[in-house]
Formats: structure tokens, C-alpha cells, sequence
């Protein structure tokens, strides 16, 4: 898939340049492309380094604004199958009344507690998953709300984690391949 795009830093004088991203949607290409690129990513992940954290989700945040909206989610669910999500108790709280089951029930039957002592679920792929769509969309999991938190303050903190994600998230993937572009560590024309 292919959409123009107009490059701009919020607050910042530029000259608008106009140039096509390339949505890469496959997710068997994207894993094949994540294991080819790994070296280029830690490469990258050091050239990000050298950008302030505030500026980089200046850069990051519209670009997942643009690219988020253009990939479906349902056609992957890659993130409910692989996962392992940590579950607050208003979270729990909020499915088990979504659903009609006592608190209590429901941890027992779906969650469990880590080695850290916070609560997560039993078993992936995630128990609420059904053709690649949460059947309990509306009381989901604030770590499901948040995925991949690309709408988040601190991008450059996120990194390493980020990264971890890239095999396997249409999303990321295309977010992190465009960011490459935009600044400057990748041109265009090797945009694919």
C-alpha cells in the first residue's frame, strides 16, 4: 500500500517535502524483513540516541497518527496471540462486569500471578480472541487500549521494547521504517 506524505517537525520551519510511504502489511514479510534488518536496527536504535527524547515523539507521534489508522489490526492479532499482558485490578474488574462473572471467578479462571507479583493472563493466545478480533473489545485490557503505545510520551525510552515488537506488528514495523526516513538515517528511495 502506498499514501503521500508530507514531512514536518511541529513548531519548526521546514521546507514540506512530499514523498510516498510504502505499508508493508504481510506480516510473514515483516518477520522475514525484521530478521534481515536486524543489524540496521541496532544501528538505528544508536542513531536515535543522539536525538532529545521530547523531539523524537514530535517525530514519532505523527507519524503513528498517519500510519495507525491504515492497518488493520484484525488481519493480523499477532499482538493477542504472543503477548503477555500485565492486567490492573480495575482491568480485571471491568472485564469480569463486562462478561457478567464474579472478580473472583474471573481471576481464577484467567489470570495469574508473575514472578514480579503482578497479575496476567493464563494463556495465549489470549483467551478473548476469536478470528483475530477481541470478543470483549469494550471492556479490553488497558495494555491492549495502549498497544503498541506509539501514542506515548518517552518513545526513546521505548525503544529497546519497541524493537522487540517489530517482528510481529504491522504497525511498529512501519512506524519505525518511516522514522528511519524521516530522519535521515534511511532515504526514501531505499524505503520499501
Amino acid at each position: 500500500m502506498h499514501i503521500f506524505c508530507v514531512h514536518s517537525a511541529s513548531n519548526r520551519l521546514f521546507s514540506a517535502k512530499i514523498y510516498t510511504i510504502y505499508l508493508e502489511i504481510d506480516t510473514a514479510v515483516i518477520a522475514r524483513k525484521a530478521l534481515e534488518k536486524e543489524d540496521e536496527n541496532d544501528a538505528f536504535r544508536d542513531h536515535l540516541g543522539n536525538y532529545n527524547a521530547d523531539y523524537l515523539d514530535e517525530l514519532v507521534w505523527p507519524i503513528a497518527e498517519t500510519i495507525t489508522p491504515l492497518i488493520d489490526c484484525t488481519a493480523c492479532g499477532a499482538c493477542c496471540r504472543s503477548l503477555m499482558i500485565n492486567v490492573t485490578d480495575s482491568d480485571a474488574l471491568r472485564m469480569s462486569d463486562g462478561i457478567q462473572m464474579k472478580a473472583e471467578e474471573f481471576k481464577s479462571e484467567f489470570l495469574e500471578e508473575s514472578i514480579g507479583g503482578q497479575k496476567i493472563m493464563k494463556s495465549m493466545p489470549c483467551h478473548f480472541l476469536q478470528n483475530n478480533q477481541c470478543t470483549q473489545y469494550e471492556y479490553r485490557f488497558t495494555e491492549c487500549r495502549e498497544f503498541p503505545h506509539l501514542h506515548r510520551k518517552n518513545f526513546k525510552g521505548r525503544l529497546f521494547g519497541t524493537l522487540v515488537h517489530y517482528a510481529m506488528c504491522p504497525i511498529i514495523y512501519n512506524v519505525v521504517e518511516e522514522l528511519k526516513i524521516v530522519t535521515g538515517f534511511k532515504d526514501n528511495e531505499a524505503h520499501e
